[in-house]
């Protein structure tokens, strides 16, 4: 009998003592989230990541001192395994912009339903990556016409051909299946949606995700749907 997954660690952050006292109620009473932690600050969640070592971070934007934004940009810069989860009442669209630069992985509003705050949370500790689904196709593509998002420069790899003539150039070139793979994930499609539509299971997705991910230098689904709409790899 297989072993259960281990939880998601998870380190709160939001400058509002109730919010966090009902969002850790709510995430408590889920199974598979652990809630390690909480701060009240930018500083204070930089310290917590790095002493805490959590999978996801959920970060609130506007906080005095170091905001989220900057608080984000700290961590991922650090060398630890969190990812963050941007968590705001603003749906506005430079605070997307700025999350996705300063290396989050998720952003979802405070007005969501709780269901979609556990399955971002849980989509982001496993990699699956997904923006709030009323910003992400038209924020993501003036993202990466305003400048890339990559972590690391792609330039050192071949040129990207355009969509439909075979593998993707490099060193390393993807396959025509992870081609296909990356295309969909731009689209916005999960990793179960895409199983479903390439008639394989999720974890031959999640392989190809991998994939895809390690030979083009991206460090998440965030960044390959960035990269995939700057080469014209994901046609509407």
């Amino acid at each position: 009998m297989n072993d259960p997954d281990p939880p998601v660690r998870l380190l709160l952050v939001d400058d509002q003592d109730l919010l966090r006292t009902s969002l850790r109620t709510i995430l408590d009473a889920q199974p598979g989230i652990e809630v390690v932690g909480e701060a009240g600050t930018g500083e204070e969640a930089v310290a917590a990541a790095r002493d805490l070592q959590p999978d996801v971070v959920s970060m609130d934007v506007e906080m005095p001192g170091m905001n989220g934004l900057e608080a984000t940009r700290q961590i991922t810069a650090a060398d630890l395994e969190a990812r963050v989860l941007v968590l705001t009442t603003f749906d506005r669209e430079d605070y997307l912009l700025e999350a996705l630069r300063s290396g989050a992985s998720g952003f979802v509003l405070k007005n969501s339903r709780p269901e979609q705050l556990v399955e971002a949370i849980r989509s982001v500790a496993s990699g699956d990556a997904l923006l709030a689904p009323e910003m992400t196709r038209a924020v993501i593509a003036r993202a990466v016409a305003e400048e890339p998002v990559t972590a690391e420069p792609v330039a050192d790899s071949a040129p990207v051909p355009p969509a439909g003539d075979g593998p993707v150039g490099g060193p390393d070139p993807l396959t025509e299946r992870e081609l296909e793979v990356l295309r969909l994930v731009a689209h916005g499609l999960s990793n179960d949606e895409i199983a479903a539509h390439l008639v394989v299971g999720r974890a031959t997705v999640k392989t190809h995700v991998s994939n895809v991910l390690t030979k083009l230098h991206l460090r998440d689904r965030v960044q390959a749907v960035a990269y995939a709409h700057r080469h014209g790899l994901a046609p509407e």
